[in-house]
C-alpha cells in the first residue's frame, strides 16, 4: 500500500523522453519522445522547476493551463501532461521549432514561397482565433513560438504570455516577456505600451518582425524592418501595413488575411486553395471532389514533399475508403507513393492498391493496369497470386478491348512473381485464346509479343509445349504486325528450341513466311532463317558445339535476357483503333485514318500509275461499330465482314480460282486451332500450309477437281449398292 503512495509517477507516464536531441523553446526544453505503447513519435516540453526563478514558473503553469484549454487546428495541440513538484511536462504533436525548420530549408535551397505563404496563413489565422475570437492578447508572438509538424505546417505555441485583452480578471499579471527575455525588447513596436490604438496593433506588428525574419534571418535591430531585402513584391504593400509608425492604421489579422488572399497577393496560389480545400473535403460536394483530385495531379509536382505525405496521402487514402472517390485518386495517389519508403509504401499504398484490384470500377482498374510499373516492385509473390492475379485474369474477358490490351501489357509485370500454376496453366491457357479468338489486331500481336518476352520465366516443359506453336499460329495471322511478332518470337527465344526442332519444325513455318505480301514481315523472315541456319551450320562444322547450343532449351526459368528488347514496339492505342476508319497500305492494318462509319464505296491506292487498286485485292470492312477496315487480298468469310469484291484483271488468274484460294487460306487457320481450340499443341502444327497469301497453282488446282469428282464416284456408287439391296424389313436378318 506504501509503495502506491511512493510510487514515483514520472516513471508511471505514458511517454518516453528520447535523450539523443532537445532544443531549447524560451523556459522550456523541447525533446522528442515516443509513446511508449506504439510508439507514436510526439514531442515533449520541459520544465525543471529547480532551474527556473519565480517568475519563469509562473509562467511555466500558466502555459500548461492555456495549452489544456485552447484548440484550434493552427495553435500547437495538446496531447498529455505530467505536473509535478520538481518539473512539468507538456507532450504534443511532433513539431520543430520554425528557426531550427528554416535553418534545415536553407542547407537544402531555402524554404519554397509556396511553403512560406501557407504557413504565414496558417500562423495569421491562429493570431486572428486569438484576438477576435478568444478576445486574447499572445504577447510573446514571433519566431520562437512557430514550430512546424511532421506535413510542413506551422503552429502557433510559446502560450506562456497569453492574457486577456482587457487584462487578467484574477489580478495576478504575467511578466511581460523582455522581464524574462531581455533581448526581446527589438521586437516591441514603438509607441508607448499604453497609447492609443487598437488591441491588436502590438501583436501585427511582431507578425511584421515575423515575417522580415522569416525572409532575411534573424532580426538584428529594430530600425532593420525598412530594409525589405529577400521579402517577395506580392507582400511588401501587406508588409508596410503591419510595419506602419501608426497604430492605428496596422490592420486587424483578419482584414490582413483577407487582403493577401486577393488576386495576385502572396496568399493566393494553388498550394493555398488546395489546403484549404482539404481542410472542408468532408463537407464538399461530390464532383467538387472528383474536380479537385483530377486537378491536384498537376500541382502535387510542386508542392512541398512532407506536405504530400502527411497531409495530401492521408486525405487520399480516406477519399477512397470512405468516400468513394474513385479512379480519379489514382494519379495523385502514385505520385505521392514516390516521396515514401519501401516500408511506408507498404503500410499506407499496398493494402489500397490490393483493394483497388477488386474493384468493378472498369476506369480503376484501367488506370491499375496502366500505372502498374509504379508499384509493381513492392508488391510481394503472395499478395500477386492470392490477391491481384486472380482479379486481374478477368480482364483477359472483359468486352472492352482497351482492359484487354491493358491487361496483357501488365503480364510483362507481374509473370516474374506469378507461381508454377498462374504463370505454366492459368495464363497459359487466357494467351492461347486470345491469341486465337480475340477480334482485335494490335491485341493478338501484344499477345505473342508478351508470350516472347516472358518465355524464360516458363518452365522448360511449358516452352517445348507453347513456344513453337504459338509462334507459327502468330505467322498465319491475317494482321501483319502479328506475323512479324511470330517471327521476331522465334528469333528472341532461339536458345530454347533444340537443333532438330529447328530443323523440323521452325525454319519450314519461317520459309513459308518469305512469300508474305508484307514487306517487313519477309524482311524479318529471311533475318531469322539466317540465324537458325547460322547454329545448324555451325553443329554440321563441330557438333561438339550441340551441347552448348542447346544448353538453355531444359533450363529453369530465369529472368528475361535477350527477350526483354526483341520486341518493344508493340501495338498500342486501342482508342484509335475503335474510332477511326483505318485506310492501309496493302498488306497492312495501319495506316492514315479517315473518318466514317461502314463500307465505304472509296479505295486506297495500290497502283503507283492510276491509284486504282491493285488486281484481286479485297477490301474488307468490319462492323460500323468498330469502324476498322483491313486490306488482305483473300480473307475468309467471317459472320462479322463485309466483302467488296473488285474486278479481277482477266489477264490474270479467274474467278474460280480466286475462290478457291479463299477456301485454301480458311481451312489453314481451322486445321491450325485459330478458332478451334483455346489451347496450344505439338500435335496441331504442320497441319496448315503457309499462310501467305498467293493464287492456286495450276497443278493444286487440277488435283482438287480429281479429288472432288472421286468423291462424287463414290457416293455414286454407294446410292447404286444401297438402291439394289432395298430397304431391310424389321427384324429381317442381313444376309451376307
Amino acid at each position: 500500500m506504501w509503495s502506491f503512495f511512493a510510487r514515483d509517477p514520472v516513471k508511471d507516464f505514458a511517454y518516453e523522453i528520447l535523450p539523443d536531441s532537445q532544443e531549447t523553446s524560451g523556459i522550456w526544453t523541447l525533446h522528442r519522445g515516443k509513446r511508449k505503447t506504439n510508439g507514436e513519435p510526439v514531442s515533449v516540453f520541459v520544465y525543471e522547476v529547480a532551474q527556473g526563478t519565480e517568475q519563469q514558473t509562473q509562467l511555466a503553469k500558466a502555459a500548461f493551463k492555456r495549452m489544456k484549454t485552447l484548440r484550434h487546428p493552427n495553435i500547437l495541440a495538446y496531447v498529455d501532461g505530467l505536473e509535478t513538484d520538481k518539473s512539468l511536462y507538456l507532450v504534443t504533436e511532433q513539431v520543430t521549432p520554425l528557426a531550427v525548420h528554416l535553418k534545415a530549408q536553407a542547407e537544402k535551397g531555402g524554404a519554397g514561397e509556396l511553403e512560406v505563404s501557407w504557413g504565414l496563413h496558417q500562423i495569421v489565422k491562429a493570431l486572428s482565433f486569438l484576438v477576435n475570437d478568444c478576445h486574447l492578447l499572445h504577447n510573446n508572438f514571433g519566431v520562437w513560438a512557430v514550430f512546424v509538424d511532421r506535413a510542413g505546417e506551422w503552429k502557433l505555441g510559446a502560450l506562456d504570455h497569453v492574457a486577456p485583452e482587457q487584462g487578467d480578471p484574477s489580478g495576478v499579471p504575467l511578466p511581460p516577456p523582455k522581464t524574462v527575455y531581455p533581448d526581446m525588447e527589438k521586437y516591441d513596436p514603438p509607441e508607448m505600451p499604453n497609447s492609443s490604438g487598437e488591441k491588436w496593433a502590438g501583436e501585427v506588428w511582431r507578425l511584421g518582425c515575423l515575417i522580415w525574419e522569416v525572409f532575411n534571418g534573424p532580426l538584428p535591430r529594430a530600425s532593420s524592418l525598412r530594409s525589405l531585402g529577400k521579402i517577395p513584391k506580392a507582400l511588401v504593400p501587406h508588409y508596410c501595413e503591419l510595419v506602419g509608425a501608426n497604430p492605428r492604421a496596422r490592420p486587424n489579422p483578419a482584414r490582413f488575411l483577407q487582403n493577401c488572399r486577393a488576386t495576385g497577393g502572396f496568399l493566393s496560389n494553388s498550394f493555398v486553395e488546395s489546403n484549404l480545400f482539404l481542410e472542408e473535403i468532408q463537407i464538399k460536394e461530390p464532383a467538387e471532389k472528383q474536380q479537385f483530385f483530377q486537378d491536384l495531379s498537376d500541382h502535387l509536382d510542386s508542392f512541398p514533399e512532407d506536405f504530400c505525405k502527411h497531409k495530401v496521402l492521408p486525405q487520399l487514402l480516406t477519399a477512397f475508403e470512405f468516400g468513394n472517390a474513385g479512379a480519379v485518386v489514382l494519379t495523385p495517389l502514385f505520385k505521392v507513393g514516390k516521396f515514401l519508403s519501401a516500408e511506408e509504401y507498404q503500410q499506407k499504398i499496398i493494402p489500397v492498391i490490393v483493394k483497388m484490384f477488386s474493384s468493378t470500377d472498369r476506369a480503376m482498374r484501367i488506370r491499375l493496369l496502366q500505372q502498374m510499373e509504379q508499384f509493381i516492385q513492392y508488391l510481394n509473390e503472395a499478395a500477386v497470386n492470392s490477391q491481384i492475379f486472380p482479379h486481374v485474369v478477368h480482364g483477359f474477358t472483359d468486352t472492352n478491348p482497351a482492359i484487354r490490351e491493358q491487361t496483357v501489357k501488365s503480364m510483362l509485370l507481374l509473370a516474374p512473381k506469378l507461381n508454377e500454376a498462374n504463370l505454366n496453366q492459368e495464363l497459359m491457357r487466357h494467351f492461347a485464346r486470345l491469341q486465337a479468338r480475340d477480334e482485335q489486331g494490335p491485341i493478338r500481336c501484344n499477345t505473342t509479343v508478351c508470350l516472347g518476352k516472358i518465355a524464360s520465366y516458363l518452365n522448360a516443359g511449358t516452352r517445348q509445349r507453347v513456344l513453337i506453336s504459338a509462334f507459327s499460329r502468330a505467322t498465319k495471322d491475317p494482321f501483319p504486325a502479328s506475323r512479324s511478332a511470330g517471327v521476331l518470337g522465334f528469333a528472341a527465344t532461339h536458345n530454347y528450341y533444340s537443333l532438330t526442332e529447328i530443323a523440323a519444325r521452325i525454319l519450314p513455318t519461317l520459309c513459308a513466311i518469305t512469300v508474305d505480301p508484307d514487306k517487313s514481315v519477309r524482311d524479318q523472315a529471311f533475318k531469322a532463317i539466317k540465324s537458325f541456319l547460322s547454329k545448324l551450320e555451325t553443329v554440321s562444322e563441330d557438333p561438339t558445339k550441340l551441347t552448348e547450343l542447346e544448353k538453355d532449351v531444359a533450363s529453369c526459368a530465369q529472368p528475361a535476357g535477350a527477350s526483354s528488347s526483341w520486341a518493344g514496339w508493340a501495338v498500342t492505342g486501342m482508342s484509335s483503333l475503335t474510332s477511326k476508319l483505318i485506310r492501309n497500305a496493302p498488306g497492312t492494318e495501319g495506316g492514315a485514318a479517315a473518318e466514317g462509319s461502314g463500307p465505304a464505296n472509296t479505295t486506297s491506292p495500290t497502283s503507283a500509275t492510276d491509284g486504282a487498286p491493285a488486281p484481286g485485292r479485297v477490301i474488307i470492312f468490319k462492323e460500323t461499330c468498330m469502324k476498322c477496315c483491313l486490306y488482305l487480298e483473300y480473307p475468309y468469310f467471317g459472320l462479322k465482314f463485309i466483302l467488296i469484291f473488285i474486278k479481277q484483271d482477266p489477264g490474270k488468274v479467274g474467278q474460280s480460282s480466286t475462290s478457291m484460294a479463299m477456301k485454301a487460306q480458311s481451312s489453314d487457320w481451322s486445321s491450325s486451332g485459330w478458332d478451334a481450340d483455346d489451347s496450344w499443341s505439338n500435335d496441331k502444327e504442320g497441319q496448315g500450309q503457309s499462310s501467305g497469301v498467293r493464287l492456286a497453282s495450276d497443278k493444286a488446282e487440277l488435283s482438287k477437281k480429281k479429288r472432288e469428282e472421286r468423291r462424287k464416284e463414290l457416293e455414286a456408287k454407294r446410292a447404286e449398292r444401297k438402291a439394289a439391296k432395298g430397304p431391310l424389313k424389321l427384324g429381317a436378318r442381313k444376309l451376307d
